[in-house]
């Protein structure tokens, strides 16, 4: 079994008594992914709740929002998905879906994307207030990694379902999605709910910090403390400096 194979194993462990003090402690945990189309979102989830409790755990993937859901307070869908007491919530792509792929492909009104920046600090800032755990990971790709995985999805059979309309455009329209994402960046990462990056070009180096960061940001001491920290070559917080020293792709 190789190295990465024996790491997460053991982190998936800790994994699993975590989740067995938050349960007990009622704790109310949401962790944000968002990144680029190929990131990794999905199958650094999998790694995550593999070995989770199905009735404590929930992946929520929500599909675009329909006529009524439009008309709607733009927080309104997720809001009935947030954690209750004992529960680990895993958004796969979130609210941020407006300051990301609405903005580049005109998906929502200027207004709108403003506004969406104006009040989501708030938003969170209510949830933790609330007793809300939240965790903000980016997942940052180079653009010749995507390249090679967007090619990957259209050979390998098994990859299908992972075959999106907005495949074709996130080539074309890296700059666009680089530049939504460093302001998304710069105006929602506060003190309430910060943003960490994490690099993936590296699958399976990515996974295991991943959930190193988590178990570091949200187990108890006697079970984070025995976990080595993330690397900070793969994984750091944000701030606004690594927009333009070369930590994030440009």
């Amino acid at each position: 079994m190789a190295k990465d194979d024996d790491d997460i194993e053991a982190l998936q462990l800790a994994l699993v008594r975590f989740q067995q003090h938050a349960i007990q402690a009622g704790e109310r945990d949401l962790v944000i992914f968002e990144g680029r189309d190929t990131a990794g979102k999905d199958g650094a989830i999998k790694r995550i709740v593999e070995h989770l409790s199905i009735r404590a755990t929930r992946v929520v993937a929500l599909p675009k929002p329909n006529d009524r859901e439009r008309t709607q307070w733009y927080f309104q869908r997720y809001v009935e998905h947030l954690p209750a007491a004992g529960e680990l919530v895993i958004l796969n792509r979130s609210w941020y879906n407006r300051a990301g792929v609405e903005r580049v492909m005109g998906f929502s009104t200027p207004d709108e994307q403003e506004t969406f920046l104006r009040d989501v600090p708030v938003f969170e800032q209510m949830l933790t207030h609330s007793g809300v755990q939240i965790v903000k990971l980016w997942l940052d790709i180079s653009r010749d990694e995507q390249a090679k995985r967007l090619k990957a999805r259209t050979t390998d059979p098994l990859k299908a379902l992972k075959v999106s309309a907005l495949d074709a455009v996130a080539q074309e329209k890296w700059g666009d999605y680089s530049a939504a994402r460093d302001e998304m960046l710069k105006r929602t990462h506060t003190a309430e709910a910060p943003w960490t990056v994490v690099h993936t070009d590296d699958k399976k180096t990515a996974r295991a910090n991943i959930v190193r960061h988590l178990l570091k940001v949200l187990a108890p001491p006697e079970i984070a403390d025995k976990i080595d920290p993330p690397d900070p070559k793969v994984v750091f917080g944000f701030e606004p400096s690594a927009l333009a020293d070369g930590r994030l792709e440009p």
